[in-house]
């Protein structure tokens, strides 16, 4: 499953396979789609209210990239709303980028996200195995 938000070089694509026991994501755009983080997150209630969902996200960032800032809120959304193991593999580049370009990048990984979650949880239903 595919969707993506933005125009142009700001557009952000997020490509969903949906496996037995969750979701593997790949979150890119800009001009150079690469691997710059790794997310998984797992599902468990809130600690502040246990009656609301939230998860516990790990991530691995490449040496020299900021893709955490896209692959933890992705992974971390995910498992939440799907909950399902979430992992996110992220990649988003734009040669000289200003802090508005970031920011654009940022809020278009997260607009992606959301539809790519909205689209899944009206298609499969999702069980947590261990």
């Amino acid at each position: 499953m595919r969707t993506s938000a933005g125009t142009g070089t700001h557009r952000v694509v997020a490509e969903a396979m949906v496996l037995s026991n969750g979701v593997n994501v790949t979150l890119v755009g800009g001009t150079l789609p690469h691997i710059g983080a790794v997310a998984i997150a797992v599902p468990r209630p809130s600690l502040a209210d246990p009656a609301m969902p939230s998860a516990t996200t790990s991530v691995y960032t490449v040496v020299g990239h900021k893709d955490d800032k896209i692959a933890r809120p992705a992974a971390h959304l995910l498992a939440r709303e799907l909950g399902c193991l979430a992992v996110v593999t992220a990649g988003v580049h734009l040669d000289n980028a200003t802090q508005q370009d970031v920011e654009l990048l940022v809020a278009n990984s997260r607009r992606a996200s959301e539809r790519l979650a909205r689209r899944l949880r009206l298609r499969h239903r999702f069980t947590v195995r261990e």
